[in-house]
């Protein structure tokens, strides 16, 4: 089955029914150390989560590790360009749930990135990435505590696709005279708009599909969510894309208001309830008036479809929203992207899941990261429905590699979300304790020591992982 790898002799496989995994005593779980510092962090997390386990289960549940080999270190195993072995995605679709440090990108063999690959070949569509902060742990941001979120990123589409031609190709020139002189002459939205001659072309594949399942796995996790918590957000640049962006947050309130009408409001429709509850004499007119203050400067045509929008709310849910009903449910709402960066820094507390398209994921889960303390405390998942990837999510810091001083908290926390995916609450908690006291105490890797007032000695990366286990006491 396997080329030059061999999986263990013991253990037993994790399947998944429904997109949820179903997951034994003894799972087997491959892993990939990574490029650079994985070489550092990789055996530390391994301590970490043994001890974690042996600790939560007193030796009734264990995870038997599977070595496989991605990036520089499957090159020098497998030959030249051998970046992503045909053993490495074997073993992840047998096996399901994988853990990898982070990996180079590539130099020649046609793979432009390796992370972007895995999360296409096993159409892991959602990249989940909380950001909270653990106190003691240096930030720039002056109240990091206010931040807690999760971000819901579509991994398989969007302009990570890939879909683009260099600038004077054979093809990018075609596309470009097709564009300038019969589909958009042909589409009166678009004028007398032209692409300039000498352009590089992208193509940004927004689908329905895409869209929905990644906010209905969104949706899904905010009702695991404490009460105060349990909200969605859409982001997207719907102002300026009508039919990527903006198709991408009708897409989602469709997800919510149908498949989930029973534990999901929107923020609009929340309005309208409201202002009923405040006023149980309000006409239609007078509510379609509050909830949209331009109401007065519309059309007549407008005005009666805001109007016949607030008499649809109140026939179809207040006899199961209403009269405050709709304070316990799931609320949905959306943020233009270059509004949600401000508001994760000046109201970061009114944030919980942000659901957004892959591009402004992107930026956005590392501007969060920053604010409780760096990509070095940064975990995050690639999950599909019949495979799930954790990592790391900084780079391979390849000048750091083999001194034993690196961060490995990104891949510890990845760790944890692991643990909370295959329904292992208590190893999770364990890890997060030890690491929220580690950091608590001073205990802390370089990148954290020099950023402390006063600075502190740091530990190495190995001895880091020891001073967390310790604190599983």
């Amino acid at each position: 089955m396997y080329d030059k790898i061999t999986s263990p002799t013991s253990g037993s496989k994790i399947t998944f029914k429904n997109g949820e995994p179903n997951v034994p005593n003894n799972p087997i779980i491959p892993f990939i150390r990574g490029d650079g510092t994985g070489i550092d962090i990789w055996p530390a997390a391994q301590k970490v989560f043994d001890a974690a386990v042996e600790k939560a289960y007193k030796g009734k549940r264990e995870i038997s590790w599977f070595k496989i080999y991605v990036g520089d270190e499957a090159c020098d195993k497998y030959g030249t360009y051998q970046y992503l072995p045909q053993d490495a995605l074997t073993a992840i679709k047998e096996y399901g749930v994988a853990i990898k440090g982070p990996l180079t990108t590539p130099i020649g063999g046609g793979i432009r990135s390796l992370n972007v690959a895995l999360r296409q070949i096993f159409d892991l569509y959602a990249c989940v990435r909380p950001c909270r902060y653990y106190p003691g742990t240096p930030s720039p941001h002056r109240y990091p505590e206010k931040l807690d979120v999760i971000i819901y990123r579509e991994n398989t589409e969007d302009i990570y696709l890939g879909i683009e031609w260099q600038q004077g190709s054979e093809i990018g020139d075609r596309l470009i005279s097709l564009l300038n002189n019969e589909l958009i002459p042909a589409t009166p939205e678009h004028g007398k708009k032209q692409i300039p001659l000498d352009s590089g072309i992208g193509i940004k594949p927004i689908s329905k599909k895409g869209s929905q399942r990644l906010v209905r796995r969104a949706l899904k996790h905010a009702l695991q969510l404490p009460k105060n918590k349990q909200m969605v957000t859409l982001v997207h640049k719907g102002n300026i894309m009508k039919y990527t962006e903006g198709a991408f947050r009708d897409w989602g309130y469709e997800v919510a208001t149908t498949e989930f009408r029973d534990s999901c409001i929107t923020e609009r429709e929340s309005w309208i309830l409201s202002n009923k509850e405040d006023n149980p004499n309000i006409t239609l007119e007078e509510n379609a008036r509050a909830i949209d203050p331009g109401f007065n400067a519309l059309t007549a045509e407008k005005q009666s479809l805001i109007i016949k929008e607030v008499e649809t709310v109140f026939d179809a849910i207040w006899a199961t929203h209403g009269n405050g009903q709709w304070k316990d449910k799931v609320m949905v709402n959306d943020r233009i992207a270059d509004s949600i960066f401000q508001q994760i820094q000046t109201r970061p507390d009114e944030y919980s899941i942000l659901a957004t398209m892959n591009l402004n994921g992107d930026y956005l889960s590392d501007a969060a990261a920053a604010i409780v303390g760096g990509l070095g405390m940064g975990p995050g998942a690639n999950i599909g429905d019949e495979c799930a990837i954790f990592e790391a999510t900084h780079g391979t810091a390849p000048k750091h590699a083999g001194l034993d001083r690196i961060n490995p908290g990104s891949v510890i926390l990845s760790g944890v979300m692991m643990f909370e995916y295959l329904g292992w609450q208590e190893a999770a908690d364990l890890i997060k304790k030890g690491l929220g006291d580690a950091i608590k105490n001073r205990q802390v890797t370089y990148d954290l020591g020099r950023l402390m007032e006063p600075p502190v000695t740091p530990l190495k990366c190995s001895e880091f992982a020891e001073a967390i286990i310790q604190h599983f006491e």
